[in-house]
Protein backbone atom coordinates (compact mmCIF):
# COMPACT_ATOMS: atom_id res chain seq x y z
CA UNK A 1 0.00 0.00 0.00
CA UNK A 2 2.87 2.43 0.94
CA UNK A 3 4.69 1.44 -2.50
CA UNK A 4 1.33 2.58 -4.48
CA UNK A 5 0.73 5.83 -2.25
CA UNK A 6 4.11 7.00 -3.43
CA UNK A 7 3.61 5.94 -7.19
CA UNK A 8 0.54 7.95 -7.16
CA UNK A 9 2.24 11.00 -5.52
CA UNK A 10 5.12 10.56 -8.03
CA UNK A 11 2.62 10.91 -10.72
CA UNK A 12 0.60 13.64 -9.61
CA UNK A 13 3.52 15.49 -8.47
CA UNK A 14 5.30 15.37 -12.57
CA UNK A 15 1.87 15.79 -14.08
CA UNK A 16 1.75 18.71 -11.81
CA UNK A 17 5.55 19.52 -12.79
CA UNK A 18 4.87 18.98 -16.43
CA UNK A 19 1.49 21.27 -16.34
CA UNK A 20 3.66 24.21 -15.39
CA UNK A 21 5.67 24.58 -18.29
CA UNK A 22 2.39 24.18 -20.57
CA UNK A 23 0.76 26.53 -18.97
CA UNK A 24 3.61 28.67 -19.41
CA UNK A 25 3.92 27.87 -22.81
CA UNK A 26 0.10 28.40 -23.41
CA UNK A 27 0.21 31.46 -21.39
CA UNK A 28 3.00 33.12 -23.77
CA UNK A 29 1.89 31.76 -26.94
CA UNK A 30 -1.53 33.57 -26.06
CA UNK A 31 0.63 36.84 -25.44
CA UNK A 32 2.26 36.65 -28.45
CA UNK A 33 -1.18 36.34 -30.19
CA UNK A 34 -2.09 39.34 -28.59
CA UNK A 35 0.34 41.26 -29.38
CA UNK A 36 1.01 40.10 -32.67
CA UNK A 37 -1.29 43.55 -34.02
CA UNK A 38 0.66 46.42 -32.59
CA UNK A 39 -1.01 49.85 -32.15
CA UNK A 40 -0.56 52.69 -34.26
CA UNK A 41 0.81 56.16 -32.67
CA UNK A 42 -0.10 59.32 -33.51
CA UNK A 43 2.92 61.43 -33.71
CA UNK A 44 3.39 65.24 -31.98
CA UNK A 45 5.96 67.05 -32.39
CA UNK A 46 6.30 69.01 -28.80
CA UNK A 47 8.15 72.00 -30.60
CA UNK A 48 10.54 74.29 -28.78
CA UNK A 49 10.78 77.92 -27.92
CA UNK A 50 12.21 78.94 -31.22
CA UNK A 51 15.32 77.50 -31.72
CA UNK A 52 16.39 74.24 -33.03
CA UNK A 53 16.09 71.56 -30.82
CA UNK A 54 14.12 69.80 -28.00
CA UNK A 55 14.94 66.80 -25.73
CA UNK A 56 12.98 64.83 -23.37
CA UNK A 57 15.46 62.30 -22.30
CA UNK A 58 15.38 62.38 -18.58
CA UNK A 59 14.82 60.04 -16.38
CA UNK A 60 10.60 60.71 -15.98
CA UNK A 61 9.95 62.79 -18.61
CA UNK A 62 6.49 61.48 -18.79
CA UNK A 63 3.73 61.02 -16.27
CA UNK A 64 0.78 58.67 -16.62
CA UNK A 65 -1.86 61.77 -17.23
CA UNK A 66 0.13 61.69 -20.55
CA UNK A 67 1.81 65.28 -19.07
CA UNK A 68 5.72 65.53 -20.54
CA UNK A 69 8.58 67.76 -19.12
CA UNK A 70 11.42 68.30 -21.27
CA UNK A 71 13.29 71.26 -22.47
CA UNK A 72 13.51 73.34 -25.82
CA UNK A 73 16.12 75.53 -27.34
CA UNK A 74 14.93 79.32 -27.31
CA UNK A 75 16.57 81.52 -30.18
CA UNK A 76 19.33 83.48 -28.38
CA UNK A 77 22.84 82.12 -27.74
CA UNK A 78 24.70 80.71 -24.38
CA UNK A 79 26.96 83.03 -23.62
CA UNK A 80 28.48 79.98 -21.98
CA UNK A 81 28.64 77.81 -24.47
CA UNK A 82 32.01 75.94 -24.49
CA UNK A 83 32.16 76.25 -21.31
CA UNK A 84 28.80 74.28 -19.87
CA UNK A 85 28.26 72.86 -16.74
CA UNK A 86 28.30 68.89 -17.02
CA UNK A 87 25.11 68.62 -15.49
CA UNK A 88 23.80 70.18 -18.52
CA UNK A 89 23.58 69.53 -22.11
CA UNK A 90 26.21 71.45 -24.05
CA UNK A 91 24.18 73.49 -26.41
CA UNK A 92 25.04 76.86 -28.70
CA UNK A 93 21.82 78.05 -27.74
CA UNK A 94 19.72 78.80 -24.21
CA UNK A 95 17.80 76.14 -23.19
CA UNK A 96 14.34 75.90 -21.21
CA UNK A 97 12.64 73.26 -19.22
CA UNK A 98 9.17 72.93 -20.66
CA UNK A 99 5.84 71.28 -19.54
CA UNK A 100 3.50 70.09 -22.65
CA UNK A 101 -0.15 69.02 -21.96
CA UNK A 102 -3.14 68.73 -23.85
CA UNK A 103 -1.72 70.75 -26.81
CA UNK A 104 0.07 73.46 -25.19
CA UNK A 105 3.84 73.71 -24.35
CA UNK A 106 4.67 75.98 -21.58
CA UNK A 107 7.88 77.61 -20.67
CA UNK A 108 8.55 77.20 -17.15
CA UNK A 109 11.13 79.49 -17.63
CA UNK A 110 14.72 79.93 -15.38
CA UNK A 111 16.03 81.84 -12.14
CA UNK A 112 15.88 85.75 -12.47
CA UNK A 113 19.03 86.70 -13.79
CA UNK A 114 19.68 82.92 -15.48
CA UNK A 115 19.53 81.32 -18.57
CA UNK A 116 19.55 77.63 -19.71
CA UNK A 117 17.22 75.27 -17.08
CA UNK A 118 16.60 71.90 -17.15
CA UNK A 119 14.06 69.44 -15.65
CA UNK A 120 14.96 66.00 -14.20
CA UNK A 121 11.63 63.76 -12.81
CA UNK A 122 7.53 65.12 -13.44
CA UNK A 123 5.32 63.79 -10.81
CA UNK A 124 1.66 63.15 -11.62
CA UNK A 125 0.23 66.18 -10.37
CA UNK A 126 2.50 67.54 -13.11
CA UNK A 127 5.07 69.46 -10.56
CA UNK A 128 8.73 68.79 -11.97
CA UNK A 129 12.21 69.15 -10.50
CA UNK A 130 15.51 69.89 -12.23
CA UNK A 131 18.15 72.52 -12.12
CA UNK A 132 18.78 76.20 -13.36
CA UNK A 133 21.88 78.29 -14.00
CA UNK A 134 22.14 81.72 -12.35
CA UNK A 135 24.63 83.38 -14.87
CA UNK A 136 27.08 83.22 -12.24
CA UNK A 137 30.68 81.22 -12.64
CA UNK A 138 31.40 78.69 -9.94
CA UNK A 139 34.68 80.76 -8.56
CA UNK A 140 35.42 76.91 -7.67
CA UNK A 141 34.95 75.14 -10.85
CA UNK A 142 35.26 77.62 -13.26
CA UNK A 143 32.01 76.72 -15.00
CA UNK A 144 28.54 78.52 -14.53
CA UNK A 145 26.57 77.22 -11.05
CA UNK A 146 23.05 75.56 -11.30
CA UNK A 147 20.75 74.99 -8.27
CA UNK A 148 18.01 72.97 -7.44
CA UNK A 149 14.43 74.09 -8.81
CA UNK A 150 10.91 72.90 -8.59
CA UNK A 151 8.69 74.41 -10.34
CA UNK A 152 5.17 74.03 -9.34
CA UNK A 153 1.81 76.18 -9.76
CA UNK A 154 3.74 78.34 -12.65
CA UNK A 155 6.48 79.59 -9.91
CA UNK A 156 10.23 78.42 -9.84
CA UNK A 157 11.25 77.85 -6.68
CA UNK A 158 14.93 78.07 -5.59
CA UNK A 159 16.17 74.48 -3.31
CA UNK A 160 19.39 76.27 -2.39
CA UNK A 161 21.91 74.32 -1.49
CA UNK A 162 23.86 73.08 1.95
CA UNK A 163 26.10 76.09 2.09
CA UNK A 164 27.99 75.53 -1.45
CA UNK A 165 27.43 76.98 -4.84
CA UNK A 166 25.45 74.23 -6.53
CA UNK A 167 22.73 72.07 -6.12
CA UNK A 168 20.85 69.84 -8.41
CA UNK A 169 17.45 68.20 -8.10
CA UNK A 170 16.63 64.50 -9.34
CA UNK A 171 13.34 63.30 -8.38
CA UNK A 172 9.84 64.58 -6.85
CA UNK A 173 6.86 62.56 -5.66
CA UNK A 174 3.35 63.59 -5.48
CA UNK A 175 4.08 64.97 -2.00
CA UNK A 176 5.87 67.29 -3.39
CA UNK A 177 9.30 65.47 -1.40
CA UNK A 178 11.98 66.71 -3.59
CA UNK A 179 15.34 64.50 -3.52
CA UNK A 180 18.87 65.46 -5.33
CA UNK A 181 22.31 66.49 -3.74
CA UNK A 182 24.06 70.15 -3.10
CA UNK A 183 27.18 71.30 -2.31
CA UNK A 184 28.45 72.07 1.17
CA UNK A 185 31.35 74.03 2.01
CA UNK A 186 33.69 71.31 3.12
CA UNK A 187 36.41 71.16 0.84
CA UNK A 188 36.68 67.38 -0.52
CA UNK A 189 39.54 66.65 -2.98
CA UNK A 190 37.39 64.34 -4.38
CA UNK A 191 34.55 66.35 -5.28
CA UNK A 192 34.58 67.95 -8.92
CA UNK A 193 32.63 70.45 -6.65
CA UNK A 194 35.88 70.76 -4.94
CA UNK A 195 33.61 70.95 -2.11
CA UNK A 196 31.45 67.99 -0.47
CA UNK A 197 28.57 66.76 -1.82
CA UNK A 198 25.39 65.93 -0.09
CA UNK A 199 22.19 63.62 -0.94
CA UNK A 200 19.33 65.68 0.11
CA UNK A 201 15.41 65.72 1.17
CA UNK A 202 14.05 69.14 0.15
CA UNK A 203 10.06 69.43 1.66
CA UNK A 204 7.78 72.51 3.00
CA UNK A 205 10.96 74.71 1.65
CA UNK A 206 13.78 72.74 4.30
CA UNK A 207 16.95 71.20 2.67
CA UNK A 208 17.59 68.07 4.93
CA UNK A 209 21.46 66.23 4.77
CA UNK A 210 20.79 63.16 4.30
CA UNK A 211 24.14 61.53 5.32
CA UNK A 212 26.65 59.61 3.49
CA UNK A 213 27.62 55.73 4.27
CA UNK A 214 30.43 54.77 6.75
CA UNK A 215 33.18 57.59 6.45
CA UNK A 216 32.32 58.38 3.42
CA UNK A 217 32.31 62.53 2.45
CA UNK A 218 30.06 62.12 -0.54
CA UNK A 219 26.46 61.23 -1.60
CA UNK A 220 23.51 61.93 -4.43
CA UNK A 221 20.49 60.81 -3.98
CA UNK A 222 18.69 59.82 -7.69
CA UNK A 223 15.33 58.91 -7.06
CA UNK A 224 12.45 58.35 -4.66
CA UNK A 225 9.03 56.03 -4.67
CA UNK A 226 5.77 57.50 -3.40
CA UNK A 227 6.59 56.11 -0.61
CA UNK A 228 9.59 58.36 0.03
CA UNK A 229 12.04 55.86 -0.11
CA UNK A 230 15.39 57.46 -1.74
CA UNK A 231 18.05 55.91 -3.48
CA UNK A 232 21.09 57.17 -4.14
CA UNK A 233 25.19 56.32 -4.19
CA UNK A 234 27.69 57.33 -1.56
CA UNK A 235 31.11 57.19 -0.75
CA UNK A 236 31.99 54.58 1.88
CA UNK A 237 35.54 55.51 2.68
CA UNK A 238 37.81 58.30 1.68
CA UNK A 239 40.59 56.12 0.43
CA UNK A 240 40.97 56.08 -3.10
CA UNK A 241 40.61 52.63 -5.00
CA UNK A 242 43.95 51.86 -7.70
CA UNK A 243 41.37 51.07 -10.32
CA UNK A 244 38.86 54.21 -10.30
CA UNK A 245 40.59 56.37 -8.27
CA UNK A 246 37.69 57.19 -6.26
CA UNK A 247 36.93 55.90 -3.05
CA UNK A 248 34.52 53.08 -2.50
CA UNK A 249 30.87 53.99 -4.00
CA UNK A 250 27.55 51.80 -2.16
CA UNK A 251 24.23 52.63 -3.27
CA UNK A 252 21.85 53.24 -0.44
CA UNK A 253 18.22 53.01 0.36
CA UNK A 254 17.24 55.47 2.70
CA UNK A 255 14.09 55.80 4.79
CA UNK A 256 12.69 56.57 7.93
CA UNK A 257 15.93 58.54 8.75
CA UNK A 258 18.25 55.55 8.17
CA UNK A 259 20.52 54.99 5.38
CA UNK A 260 20.64 50.95 4.14
CA UNK A 261 23.78 50.06 2.53
CA UNK A 262 23.01 48.02 -0.60
CA UNK A 263 26.49 46.74 -0.82
CA UNK A 264 28.48 45.46 -4.08
CA UNK A 265 28.57 42.92 -6.55
CA UNK A 266 32.49 41.83 -5.30
CA UNK A 267 33.76 45.25 -6.64
CA UNK A 268 34.55 49.11 -4.81
CA UNK A 269 31.79 51.10 -7.33
CA UNK A 270 28.18 50.43 -7.60
CA UNK A 271 25.79 52.57 -9.33
CA UNK A 272 22.11 53.33 -10.17
CA UNK A 273 21.53 54.92 -12.68
CA UNK A 274 19.58 57.99 -13.63
CA UNK A 275 16.32 56.25 -14.29
CA UNK A 276 13.16 55.10 -12.15
CA UNK A 277 15.11 52.39 -10.80
CA UNK A 278 13.26 52.24 -7.37
CA UNK A 279 10.00 50.74 -7.44
CA UNK A 280 6.75 50.88 -5.45
CA UNK A 281 8.13 47.58 -3.76
CA UNK A 282 11.28 49.62 -2.60
CA UNK A 283 13.34 47.49 -5.04
CA UNK A 284 16.11 48.69 -6.20
CA UNK A 285 18.14 48.05 -9.72
CA UNK A 286 21.79 49.41 -11.26
CA UNK A 287 24.69 48.11 -11.76
CA UNK A 288 27.76 47.13 -9.56
CA UNK A 289 31.26 46.56 -10.37
CA UNK A 290 32.84 42.75 -10.15
CA UNK A 291 36.06 41.68 -8.17
CA UNK A 292 38.35 43.80 -9.89
CA UNK A 293 36.67 46.61 -10.62
CA UNK A 294 37.04 46.21 -15.05
CA UNK A 295 33.35 44.52 -15.28
CA UNK A 296 30.24 45.23 -14.21
CA UNK A 297 26.93 43.63 -14.52
CA UNK A 298 23.03 44.45 -13.25
CA UNK A 299 21.74 43.92 -9.94
CA UNK A 300 18.43 43.35 -7.96
CA UNK A 301 17.96 44.22 -4.27
CA UNK A 302 15.08 43.44 -2.49
CA UNK A 303 14.99 44.03 1.17
CA UNK A 304 16.95 42.51 3.60
CA UNK A 305 19.53 42.39 0.42
CA UNK A 306 21.78 41.04 -0.79
CA UNK A 307 22.35 42.26 -4.03
CA UNK A 308 21.06 39.40 -7.14
CA UNK A 309 23.40 39.58 -9.41
CA UNK A 310 21.09 39.58 -12.67
CA UNK A 311 24.21 37.95 -14.82
CA UNK A 312 24.60 39.04 -18.73
CA UNK A 313 23.85 37.88 -22.25
CA UNK A 314 27.15 35.75 -22.26
CA UNK A 315 29.49 38.89 -21.76
CA UNK A 316 31.05 40.26 -19.53
CA UNK A 317 29.03 43.84 -18.64
CA UNK A 318 25.43 44.95 -18.19
CA UNK A 319 23.35 47.13 -16.73
CA UNK A 320 20.02 47.50 -15.19
CA UNK A 321 18.10 50.42 -16.03
CA UNK A 322 14.74 50.00 -14.85
CA UNK A 323 11.94 48.19 -12.85
CA UNK A 324 8.40 47.98 -12.78
CA UNK A 325 6.29 47.18 -9.53
CA UNK A 326 6.34 43.23 -10.69
CA UNK A 327 9.75 43.33 -10.46
CA UNK A 328 10.52 42.80 -13.82
CA UNK A 329 13.84 44.59 -14.76
CA UNK A 330 15.25 45.94 -18.22
CA UNK A 331 18.48 47.16 -19.33
CA UNK A 332 21.33 46.37 -21.70
CA UNK A 333 24.15 43.52 -21.39
CA UNK A 334 26.90 42.15 -23.43
CA UNK A 335 26.70 39.41 -25.80
CA UNK A 336 29.79 36.63 -25.76
CA UNK A 337 32.77 38.18 -26.73
CA UNK A 338 31.56 41.58 -25.82
CA UNK A 339 30.20 42.32 -29.48
CA UNK A 340 27.58 44.16 -29.08
CA UNK A 341 25.04 45.64 -26.21
CA UNK A 342 22.02 44.25 -26.53
CA UNK A 343 18.44 44.92 -24.55
CA UNK A 344 17.04 42.72 -21.90
CA UNK A 345 14.19 41.84 -20.11
CA UNK A 346 15.45 39.88 -16.68
CA UNK A 347 11.81 38.04 -15.13
CA UNK A 348 11.44 35.07 -12.82
CA UNK A 349 15.48 34.63 -12.73
CA UNK A 350 15.68 34.87 -16.29
CA UNK A 351 17.25 37.23 -18.85
CA UNK A 352 15.69 37.44 -21.98
CA UNK A 353 17.18 38.85 -25.55
CA UNK A 354 15.32 41.25 -26.09
CA UNK A 355 16.83 41.58 -29.94
CA UNK A 356 17.20 44.63 -32.40
CA UNK A 357 15.52 46.13 -35.10
CA UNK A 358 16.42 46.99 -38.74
CA UNK A 359 19.54 44.70 -38.79
CA UNK A 360 21.09 46.94 -36.08
CA UNK A 361 23.97 44.86 -34.24
CA UNK A 362 23.16 46.85 -30.80
CA UNK A 363 20.36 48.03 -28.61
CA UNK A 364 19.56 49.03 -24.90
CA UNK A 365 15.83 49.20 -23.37
CA UNK A 366 15.07 51.96 -20.77
CA UNK A 367 11.71 52.17 -19.79
CA UNK A 368 8.90 49.16 -18.95
CA UNK A 369 5.55 49.35 -17.54
CA UNK A 370 3.44 46.92 -15.74
CA UNK A 371 2.08 45.75 -19.26
CA UNK A 372 5.46 44.53 -19.88
CA UNK A 373 5.87 47.02 -22.72
CA UNK A 374 9.32 48.21 -23.25
CA UNK A 375 10.90 51.43 -24.96
CA UNK A 376 14.61 51.48 -25.85
CA UNK A 377 16.78 52.49 -28.88
CA UNK A 378 18.56 50.44 -31.23
CA UNK A 379 21.12 51.55 -33.20
CA UNK A 380 25.05 50.95 -34.96
CA UNK A 381 27.04 50.63 -31.90
CA UNK A 382 28.27 53.89 -32.71
CA UNK A 383 28.18 57.40 -30.96
CA UNK A 384 23.97 58.08 -31.63
CA UNK A 385 21.32 56.05 -31.68
CA UNK A 386 19.24 55.27 -34.41
CA UNK A 387 16.24 53.15 -33.62
CA UNK A 388 13.25 53.50 -31.47
CA UNK A 389 11.73 50.05 -30.99
CA UNK A 390 9.51 48.79 -28.91
CA UNK A 391 8.61 44.89 -27.32
CA UNK A 392 5.56 43.85 -26.19
CA UNK A 393 4.77 40.77 -24.81
CA UNK A 394 5.57 37.82 -27.17
CA UNK A 395 8.28 40.26 -29.06
CA UNK A 396 10.12 40.67 -31.10
CA UNK A 397 11.02 44.19 -30.99
CA UNK A 398 9.41 46.77 -33.42
CA UNK A 399 10.54 49.78 -34.56
CA UNK A 400 8.55 51.96 -33.77
CA UNK A 401 8.96 53.97 -37.18
CA UNK A 402 6.90 51.50 -38.61
CA UNK A 403 4.15 52.40 -36.18
CA UNK A 404 3.72 56.52 -36.75
CA UNK A 405 2.15 57.87 -39.78
CA UNK A 406 4.13 57.40 -43.39
CA UNK A 407 5.26 60.70 -44.39
CA UNK A 408 6.15 62.30 -40.98
CA UNK A 409 10.15 62.65 -42.46
CA UNK A 410 11.04 61.83 -38.77
CA UNK A 411 13.38 59.51 -37.44
CA UNK A 412 12.75 58.13 -33.93
CA UNK A 413 15.58 57.28 -32.07
CA UNK A 414 14.86 56.33 -28.57
CA UNK A 415 11.76 55.79 -26.82
CA UNK A 416 9.91 54.63 -23.01
CA UNK A 417 6.44 54.07 -21.97
CA UNK A 418 4.30 55.36 -19.52
CA UNK A 419 1.31 53.15 -17.70
CA UNK A 420 -1.26 54.39 -20.14
CA UNK A 421 0.90 52.84 -23.16
CA UNK A 422 1.82 56.20 -24.31
CA UNK A 423 5.53 56.68 -25.22
CA UNK A 424 7.32 59.62 -25.49
CA UNK A 425 10.59 59.14 -27.39
CA UNK A 426 13.19 61.67 -29.29
CA UNK A 427 13.95 61.94 -33.38
CA UNK A 428 15.78 63.56 -35.77
CA UNK A 429 14.09 65.58 -38.49
CA UNK A 430 15.31 65.91 -42.02
CA UNK A 431 17.50 68.33 -41.55
CA UNK A 432 19.40 66.31 -38.19
CA UNK A 433 17.79 68.61 -35.61
CA UNK A 434 16.89 66.36 -32.08
CA UNK A 435 12.94 66.93 -31.18
CA UNK A 436 11.21 65.56 -28.65
CA UNK A 437 8.08 63.50 -29.53
CA UNK A 438 5.09 62.23 -27.94
CA UNK A 439 3.12 58.96 -29.27
CA UNK A 440 -0.42 58.63 -28.49
CA UNK A 441 -1.97 55.11 -29.12
CA UNK A 442 -4.80 54.60 -31.50
CA UNK A 443 -7.18 52.66 -29.84
CA UNK A 444 -10.53 52.87 -27.81
CA UNK A 445 -9.13 54.79 -25.07
CA UNK A 446 -7.43 57.26 -27.25
CA UNK A 447 -9.01 57.36 -30.25
CA UNK A 448 -9.48 55.48 -33.24
CA UNK A 449 -7.26 54.58 -36.57
CA UNK A 450 -9.64 56.76 -38.88
CA UNK A 451 -8.00 59.79 -36.58
CA UNK A 452 -4.46 57.96 -36.77
CA UNK A 453 -5.09 57.96 -41.03
CA UNK A 454 -6.27 61.62 -40.51
CA UNK A 455 -2.95 62.42 -38.47
CA UNK A 456 -0.90 60.73 -41.30
CA UNK A 457 -2.28 61.85 -44.31
CA UNK A 458 -1.53 65.65 -42.91
CA UNK A 459 1.23 64.90 -41.93
CA UNK A 460 2.10 63.83 -45.44
CA UNK A 461 0.71 67.12 -46.77
CA UNK A 462 2.80 69.04 -44.60
CA UNK A 463 6.01 67.17 -45.19
CA UNK A 464 5.74 66.25 -49.17
CA UNK A 465 8.11 68.20 -50.70
CA UNK A 466 10.83 67.66 -47.77
CA UNK A 467 13.57 65.82 -49.15
CA UNK A 468 14.71 62.25 -47.40
CA UNK A 469 15.90 61.93 -44.12
CA UNK A 470 19.61 62.32 -44.87
CA UNK A 471 20.95 58.98 -43.50
CA UNK A 472 24.39 60.26 -42.92
CA UNK A 473 23.18 62.09 -40.14
CA UNK A 474 21.07 59.36 -38.05
CA UNK A 475 24.43 56.90 -38.58
CA UNK A 476 27.47 59.19 -38.68
CA UNK A 477 30.34 58.18 -40.03
CA UNK A 478 30.50 55.43 -37.65
CA UNK A 479 30.53 51.77 -39.21
CA UNK A 480 28.54 48.92 -38.16
CA UNK A 481 30.26 46.73 -36.42
CA UNK A 482 31.96 43.49 -37.89
CA UNK A 483 31.79 39.87 -35.81
CA UNK A 484 35.94 41.09 -35.69
CA UNK A 485 35.33 44.44 -33.55
CA UNK A 486 35.08 44.08 -29.87
CA UNK A 487 33.11 47.20 -27.67
CA UNK A 488 35.90 49.09 -26.32
CA UNK A 489 35.70 49.75 -22.40
CA UNK A 490 35.53 53.55 -23.47
CA UNK A 491 32.31 52.47 -25.39
CA UNK A 492 30.70 50.55 -22.07
CA UNK A 493 31.63 53.11 -19.73
CA UNK A 494 29.93 55.83 -21.99
CA UNK A 495 26.65 53.57 -21.66
CA UNK A 496 26.77 54.34 -17.30
CA UNK A 497 24.83 56.40 -17.88
CA UNK A 498 23.89 57.81 -21.40
CA UNK A 499 21.00 60.02 -20.51
CA UNK A 500 22.60 62.43 -17.65
CA UNK A 501 26.17 62.66 -16.17
CA UNK A 502 26.21 60.58 -12.86
CA UNK A 503 27.69 62.78 -10.20
CA UNK A 504 30.40 59.66 -9.39
CA UNK A 505 31.25 58.99 -13.13
CA UNK A 506 32.31 62.99 -13.39
CA UNK A 507 33.93 62.05 -10.16
CA UNK A 508 35.95 59.47 -11.21
CA UNK A 509 36.40 61.37 -14.04
CA UNK A 510 37.63 63.60 -11.61
CA UNK A 511 39.76 61.70 -9.84
CA UNK A 512 41.40 60.42 -13.08
CA UNK A 513 42.45 63.68 -14.71
CA UNK A 514 43.76 65.01 -11.22
CA UNK A 515 46.08 61.97 -10.66
CA UNK A 516 47.39 62.57 -13.96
Amino acid sequence: MKSTISLWTIAISLLAVLAIPIQIFAQEQTEEEHHAKHHHYKLIDLGTFGGPQSRADYPVALNNHGTVAGSADTPHPNPFYGNDNPFFFPDPYIEHAFQWKDGFLTDLGSLPGGGTSLPNWINERGDVAGQATNSVIDPLTGWPESVAVLYKDGQVINLGTLGGNESLATAVNDRDQVVGFAANTIPDPFSPFVTQVRAFLWQDGVMKDLGTLGTGTDAVALAMNERGQIVGNSFTNTIANPVTGSPTSDPFLWQNGTMIDLGTLGGTSSDTIDGPFVNRRGQVVGSSNLAGDIHFHPFLWTKPGPMTDLGTLGGNDGQANSINDASEVVGWATNAGDLAVLAFLWRNGTMRNLGTVDGDPCSIAWGINSKRQIGGASWDCGANYTHAFLWENGGPSVDLNTLVPRGSGVQLTVASPNERGEIIAEGLLPNGDNHAFLLIPCDENHGDDEDCMGNAEEAAAVLQSTPPLNQELIKGARPRLSPEIRLTPEMLTALRPHWRPCYFALAARHNTTQRK
